[in-house]
């Protein structure tokens, strides 16, 4: 059968998720490179996808662990934003719906923009998702671990309904709703990677809003951080109102200027 077929006919077949199995099976024994070059990209392709889909299973199953068996509302929390120098503290909480098949969601760092984006319209379309931030003024007056506390119960309280469990990463929460605190949770729980990337798409798109107003310092490329270029414009423009005056390269140059 396959050798009435073009390879740009083969190509397009082995794009689908599930070609003829007749058609692998006649192309297994064609002798073409051009074919085995084919073919070779397509079981690559279903290694990956495989694999991405036992890891989303591994994740699932985490979060079963951490309920005890329970029928529990749980919501995933996280946050983005501890390091960078401009810019508020960003935390997401997210309940995933109970046949949530994400394969190859996980932590935001680990992911492209573009597969963040991707990511975060299925979020926003099947699971329940909240957002929190703190100021760069609370950063400042509480210091950038309070705050970050404080963004998440924000998000976690803009939930409804409101969750039974909290599983976080890494820190806890002064709420009564039962929590655990798992560190590198982005990468081992299910919700809090889906809150790791709902933080970071939006923490994002603020950046790059705030980019707009002030271009010298490029926030939509370094998201706040102390780029090589963000300092340079530090030294050059001054500091804004959205710098993070407790964080030392920010307090050096203000009193630089004093």
């Amino acid at each position: 059968m396959n050798k009435r077929l073009t390879m740009q006919e083969i190509k397009q077949a082995l794009k689908d998720d599930v070609p003829d199995a007749r058609l692998l099976e006649d192309l297994r024994t064609d002798e073409r490179k051009g074919v085995q070059q084919a073919l070779a990209s397509y079981d690559r392709r279903r290694r990956k996808q495989k694999q991405l889909e036992e890891d989303w299973r591994a994740m699932l199953s985490f979060d079963d662990q951490c309920r005890g068996g329970r029928r529990l509302v749980t919501a995933g929390v996280d946050e983005v934003g501890r390091g960078p120098l401009a810019g508020p503290v960003t935390a997401a909480a997210v309940i995933l719906p109970e046949d949530a098949w994400f394969p190859g969601l996980t932590d935001s760092k680990k992911l492209t923009s573009e597969e963040r984006e991707v990511f975060q319209r299925h979020l926003e379309n099947e699971a329940v998702t909240a957002v929190g931030e703190a100021s760069v003024e609370e950063i400042d007056r509480l210091n950038i671990y309070q705050a970050s506390r404080l963004a998440m119960l924000r998000a976690v309280e803009q939930l409804d309904p409101q969750p039974e469990l909290l599983l976080i990463d890494a820190v806890g929460l002064d709420t009564d709703i039962e929590q655990q605190a798992i560190v590198k949770g982005d990468t081992l729980s299910a919700s809090i990677a889906a809150a790791s990337v709902t933080a970071k798409i939006h923490r994002d798109h603020y950046m790059t809003e705030l980019g707009s107003m002030h271009p010298a310092y490029r926030f939509a490329e370094n998201a706040g951080y102390g780029t090589k270029d963000h300092l340079a414009a530090l030294d050059e423009e001054g500091v804004t109102e959205h710098h993070r005056r407790s964080f030392s390269p920010v307090k050096a140059r203000l009193s630089r200027r004093q």
